[in-house]
């Protein structure tokens, strides 16, 4: 994890009292999707999941906890593509803390699997408080990495481009809305509890179990997509996970 960014981007605080933002009456994440060209106006989402974030929170102030959490789920926290919630799309993992606090197991929602590699590698767990409809305050768990402001010059550096043939690029070509100001802050994005950039929610996070941890640990040896990252499907009741040992039954 990069160190800590400065907090100068959009901390929850700022946004609670940023102004009004327009009627937002979503009432399913299609209505988030339709958003995108008033999301993303500097490129495509590519790596630009911290702006879904913002957009949202921003209009938190608008949406009872259900709404809140139902339009996280309508987003890949790596890749930045539009997802539809299901059972097919979400993943339970166990992240560390960025306070060191501990592994936390929870779920996330993914456009694929290869998506759960690079959560295992780059993303951590943090907190921060969200006001509501009505006022009431939430403390919800976080996806965060670290700010990719800290070293401006790895957005220009190239690299072979391993999909689709398209040979040498730039991670500024290819996720342009990951822009950094002058001060070196990811700008559009909003800020955890300890400073850093909110890709996602964390949901249903609870402390990891014994059994998660040690799957964790095996994760963290280098087999990223083994057990630990594992995808979760509902099949009359029980519960089907599939992972790098095969697909496990467990009841609901």
């Amino acid at each position: 994890m990069s160190r800590r960014p400065p907090i100068a981007m959009l901390s929850l605080a700022s946004i609670a009292v940023a102004g009004v933002s327009p009627p937002w009456r979503p009432a399913t994440v299609r209505d988030l999707h339709s958003e995108y060209g008033n999301i993303f106006k500097h490129g495509n989402r590519n790596a630009a999941s911290h702006l879904w974030v913002s957009f949202i929170l921003q209009r938190a102030s608008q949406l009872a906890p259900s709404k809140l959490e139902e339009m996280f789920t309508g987003f890949c926290a790596v890749s930045g593509s539009p997802t539809r919630p299901s059972d097919y799309t979400r993943y339970r993992l166990t992240l560390p803390r960025v306070d060191g606090g501990g592994l936390v197991s929870g779920f996330m929602y993914y456009c694929c699997w290869p998506c759960v590699c690079d959560t295992q590698d780059f993303i951590r767990v943090d907190t921060a408080n969200v006001t509501l409809a009505g006022g009431e305050v939430r403390r919800y768990y976080w996806a965060v990495v670290g700010n990719p402001c800290d070293d401006p010059p790895k957005l220009r550096e190239p690299f072979v481009q391993p999909f689709y043939g398209r040979g040498e690029t730039t991670l500024e070509r290819e996720a342009a809305e990951v822009r950094c100001d002058a001060d070196g802050r990811l700008i559009g994005a909003s800020l955890s509890d300890h400073g850093f950039p909110i890709i996602s929610m964390f949901f249903g996070a609870a402390p990891a179990t014994a059994e998660q941890a040690s799957r964790a640990a095996v994760a963290a040896d280098g087999s990223a997509a083994s057990a630990v990252a594992a995808r979760w499907s509902r099949d009359g009741g029980r519960i089907r996970r599939e992972d790098s040992r095969g697909p496990e039954i467990a009841r609901d």
